[in-house]
């Protein structure tokens, strides 16, 4: 299986990143946190420190199948600023691997014109940012190669789907079961 790489900026949302990196490698999924600050350490939006597994440069990216991208301010802005990143998905998108984003995160998306006539959701308020999408307000939609979610509290949701798309149903079914993981809890 192709690598998985999740991208890590200053000012990432903790909880989506650790998550997503998390379930996937509980579903063991080779993924990799990259960093595009040019330090291993990655601060997040909370003040918590990620250690990456790679810097952006270091990076051969032909040998992934998904670029992964959490939410969080100032992180996605951050993303959005990174012209390397932006043109990795940009050939991504035209060699039809997958592209995720979560919460602020899709805007990066948006801007580069990837969501325009998909299905797509975000964190509220950021609509406007997935220019020509048709929005939706689901935990995460997927649209072809593309998988979005809403934010913090859809997390392992957005993250058990992504298990499901690379490693079948089943597993994804069994770590939903393990983490006790359900769609129905009520506050």
């Amino acid at each position: 299986m192709n690598k998985i790489f999740i991208f890590l900026a200053e000012g990432f949302e903790e909880i989506e990143a650790v998550t997503i990196v998390d379930v996937l490698r509980r579903a063991q999924v080779n993924v990799s946190i990259v960093s595009v600050t040019g330090t291993l350490m990655v601060k997040g939006a909370h003040q918590i420190e990620v250690k990456a597994d790679h810097l952006f440069e270091d990076v051969k990216y032909s040998e992934g199948e998904m670029i992964i991208l959490p939410g969080g301010m100032p992180g996605t802005k951050n993303l959005d600023q990174h012209n390397g990143l932006k043109q990795e998905i940009l050939a991504y998108h035209k060699a039809r691997k997958y592209l995720a984003a979560i919460c602020a995160a899709p805007m990066v998306l948006g801007n580069l014109k990837i969501l325009n006539g998909k299905k797509a959701v975000c964190f509220p308020g950021f609509e406007n940012y997935l220019k020509g999408a048709l929005i939706g307000d689901s935990p995460y939609i997927v649209d072809d190669k593309i998988i979005t979610g809403r934010g913090v509290g859809t997390a392992l949701l957005f993250s058990l789907e992504i298990v499901r798309i690379l490693k079948g149903e089943e597993l994804a079914n069994q770590l939903k079961k393990a983490m006790l993981v359900s769609s129905d809890y009520r506050l």
